[in-house]
């Protein structure tokens, strides 16, 4: 099979390669794809992450929604996205070995590197092993096209060894999402408001008696802490999302929503 790359793509796979910092983990990765290089419609999304500090891109709403899931799993360590499957031979030779058309770029007839959407790296009893995820909707899965990449992307990872498998809305948790999702702006201290930041140890304190004598629901209970402190509303339950989403209050995220929940309905724990 003839080789036909762009020049930019195949000295952008070149950089790849070479540059430690592109295939490395956590704050150093960098994604092959980013929001800002590829068209959206509209379903493309940016989101900084808790685990590695960088910000993360996403060309679906599923790609961002299976993160959320990995962000709030404590067995996942790294997420790195739109992951390339380099070198670009390998894939051809793949492509060519099943008998498929190698995808190429919209438009041209240059070959296209193909991503896989989540490369995962989990902690197993001790251990870190690596993962690779890719994100479809289950009726794309009926495209016979769709399946051929999917085949091919499975053949790569299988000749390292490395699980692999696809993530479907099917097993999305979308209550887990929505209440990670709710959480998520607030993980970082700094980001947090001045007077929240003064009076977190005081809020956390009050969450403590009144969370675990009381009926009231949590947006109830932040309402008369706000009172009681002096503080705007909604100043409470921004701190209350905060010590969530960095672990200092624990409840099961699987029930929705957690805004509206009263305390008797769900377990509630102090870290």
């Amino acid at each position: 099979m003839p080789r036909r790359t762009s020049a930019k793509n195949q000295d952008k796979a070149v950089d790849w390669l070479r540059d430690s910092n592109s295939h490395g983990r956590l704050a150093a990765y960098h994604p092959w794809h980013r929001v800002q290089d590829v068209p959206s419609q509209g379903l493309s999304s940016r989101l900084k992450g808790w685990k590695t500090g960088r910000v993360h891109h996403f060309l679906s709403e599923l790609e961002r929604k299976y993160f959320l899931v990995l962000e709030w799993s404590p067995l996942v360590i790294d997420i790195r996205e739109q992951f390339p499957l380099l070198p670009l031979d390998e894939t051809l030779a793949i492509a060519e070995a099943c008998g498929f058309k190698h995808p190429t770029a919209p438009g041209t007839a240059n070959f296209h590197v193909l991503t896989s959407d989540f490369v995962i790296t989990v902690q197993s009893q001790g251990d870190l092993l690596e993962v690779v995820r890719s994100t479809k909707y289950a009726a794309d899965l009926q495209s016979e096209r769709t399946l051929e990449k999917l085949e091919i992307e499975r053949r790569y990872w299988a000749q390292r060894r490395i699980d692999w498998g696809i993530v479907t809305e099917r097993e999305i948790p979308e209550t887990l999402v929505h209440n990670v999702e709710w959480v998520h702006p607030w993980h970082d201290f700094n980001e947090l408001p001045v007077l929240v930041q003064t009076n977190l140890e005081r809020i956390f304190k009050a969450f403590q008696m009144s969370l675990v004598d009381s009926g009231l629901t949590l947006n109830e209970i932040c309402h008369e802490t706000d009172d009681r402190f002096g503080l705007p509303h909604g100043s409470t339950l921004t701190a209350f999302r905060h010590l969530l989403a960095v672990g200092r209050i624990r409840l099961e995220m699987n029930q929705a929503p957690v805004v509206a929940a009263k305390n008797d309905s769900f377990r509630i724990e102090f870290g």
